[in-house]
């Protein structure tokens, strides 16, 4: 009783590794989303801008519009696809209002999502417009 076997030992400190290690990433998001969350100079947050584009811009959008950018998020997985969506169709709001545009269109859109999409991100963003036959060389210099 005094001392333990061995298989429970590294049982015990398998789980705790595990625990520890999801902790950490689930913080690291979270963490994230403050950041976003507070208040910069303007008295707005990152967050607060983008709902604010949205709702000035939710009327412009149409059927086939929302059909293409839910196409051009698929590949993001699941679990991040709804924020990703949301935060690429604040970009195209705030496009749209400072463009004065009277409806959301294609060439927005596109524009957009390579503005709101990481860097990082943008071979997988060309390889999904190259499925979808979208000719990239008007938007080359976003991707800059």
């Amino acid at each position: 009783m005094g001392q333990l076997d061995g298989w429970f030992v590294w049982f015990i400190l398998f789980w705790v590794v595990v625990l520890v290690s999801l902790m950490g990433i689930g913080g690291f998001f979270m963490f994230r989303k403050f950041l976003k969350a507070l208040p910069k100079q303007d008295g707005k947050s990152d967050l607060d801008w983008q709902n604010y584009y949205l709702d000035k811009t939710v009327h412009l959008w149409g059927n086939d519009e929302k059909e293409l950018l839910n196409e051009l998020v698929s590949p993001v997985p699941d679990l991040f696809r709804q924020v990703a969506k949301e935060k690429i169709a604040g970009k195209i709001g705030e496009l749209a209002l400072k463009e004065r545009a009277k409806a959301i269109s294609n060439d927005l859109i596109i524009r957009g999502y390579i503005q709101a999409t990481p860097k990082r991100d943008h071979k997988f963003l060309r390889k999904k417009l190259d499925e979808m036959r979208i000719d990239v060389a008007p938007y080359e210099h976003f991707f800059d």
